[in-house]
This record gives structure tokens, sequence and C-alpha cells, in this order.
């Protein structure tokens, strides 16, 4: 079964830009990876969907900033965050559905 670890995480001011990475244990070439976030006091809520196909869908608050990619050969899937704000401070997690990773912090200040 694929394992997933994210990394990338960190504080940036707002305005800034992060990269998060979500590393596979194993192929990831048959694997849809949605990205997750989870802000202290708040419901988990989707943010972005890397498919099969490299196509993508983002939720309406981060849509023109984020940017999911996939690197098949890397078995790694990134999350590229542009135009950070405060509220964009959360844990993001990266899953295949069944599979959760541990999560990366992402600290936006103002």
């Amino acid at each position: 079964q694929v394992q997933l670890v994210e990394s990338g995480g960190g504080l940036v001011q707002a305005g800034g830009s992060l990269r998060l990475s979500c590393a596979a244990s194993g192929s990831i070439v048959s694997l849809n990876v949605d990205w997750y976030r989870q802000a202290p006091g708040k419901q988990r809520e989707w943010v972005a969907s890397i498919f099969v196909s490299h196509s993508t869908l983002y939720a309406d608050s981060v849509n023109g900033r984020f940017t999911a990619s996939r690197d098949n050969a890397r078995n790694t899937v990134y999350l590229e965050m542009n135009t950070l704000k405060v509220e964009d401070t959360a844990v993001y997690y990266c899953t295949s559905g069944v599979i959760w990773g541990q999560g990366t912090q992402v600290t936006v200040s103002s």
C-alpha cells in the first residue's frame, strides 16, 4: 500500500510562496491525489485535486493562487502556493482518498 509523506511547509509572510511536496512510497501513476487543509478550530477542507490525466480542480478560495502538479517519475505530487494569505494558515495533507499523509504545517504571518 502506497504511503504518502508531505513536506515543504513553513513560516512565510503574507504575499509569499511555498511549494509543498507529497512523496509516495510507490507508483502514483494510477492515483488521483487530493490536497486538504485544516486550520486550528476548523474542519478539514478540500483544497485541490490532481488527476491521473494531470487535470486539476481547485477550491474557490485558492483558485488562481495555488497550482497542483505531479511528477510520476518521482512519485511526487506538488502544490505550489503563491500570494499566500493569513487565512491559508493550516496543516496541509495529501491523500489518495484512502491513504493520508501526516501533514505539513503552513503558517502565513501578516
